[in-house]
């Protein structure tokens, strides 16, 4: 079980700059519809929330601050009143007061979700773990891209997912799916 007074949400580059050129194809199509239901529940119930961005500083990136990607998601927009850290890198903690934050309000676990799997969620995690906050990753309300291999190889983003969740799991967060976090919380 969760203190869900304890617990923040954390939504992590739900982006509009994911769609564009150069990123390629993505695996989980339930991953916005998932999320969502995620964002209306702490919502409902006044969770704590803190949504994540990726502020590029990278120019002709497409989640660069003067690029329209930059933007949130439609539907992951914060709210008046939610809190959004900026961030540059794939960790939400380095560079930015995303841990004062949490530890100002007593937050001991973190519930996270978003944009990429294998990316800026797991580096998020694994710092959150290593700053010892219980750290729940939403598998389901995730997604990452197809990557290339030092051979050239693509490896299928659903593979991709699959390692880096498994890893996590192995060693830095508790993995598991919307229902099972709804169940945690209360409807």
């Amino acid at each position: 079980m969760i203190d869900p007074q304890r617990t923040a949400l954390i939504p992590i580059d739900v982006q509009r700059g994911f769609d564009y050129p150069p990123w390629g194809p993505r695996n989980n199509p339930r991953m916005e519809a998932n999320g969502q239901r995620l964002l209306q529940l702490w919502r409902a119930k006044g969770l704590p929330l803190i949504h994540v961005r990726h502020d590029s500083i990278i120019d002709a990136s497409t989640l660069h601050p003067s690029h329209p990607g930059n933007a949130f998601r439609p539907g992951f927009e914060p709210l008046a009143g939610e809190a959004v850290v900026g961030k540059s890198v794939n960790a939400a903690f380095i560079g930015t007061d995303l841990d004062l934050r949490l530890r100002r309000r007593g937050i001991d676990t973190l519930v996270l979700f978003g944009i990429s799997t294998d990316m800026c969620v797991s580096t998020t995690a694994r710092v959150a773990s290593n700053l010892g906050y219980r750290t729940l990753v939403i598998a389901d309300a995730c997604f990452c891209f197809d990557l290339v291999d030092a051979d050239g190889s693509v490896i299928a983003a659903d593979a991709v997912s699959r390692a880096h969740l498994a890893t996590l799991r192995a060693e830095f967060a508790e993995v598991m799916n919307v229902d099972d976090i709804v169940a945690m919380i209360g409807v």
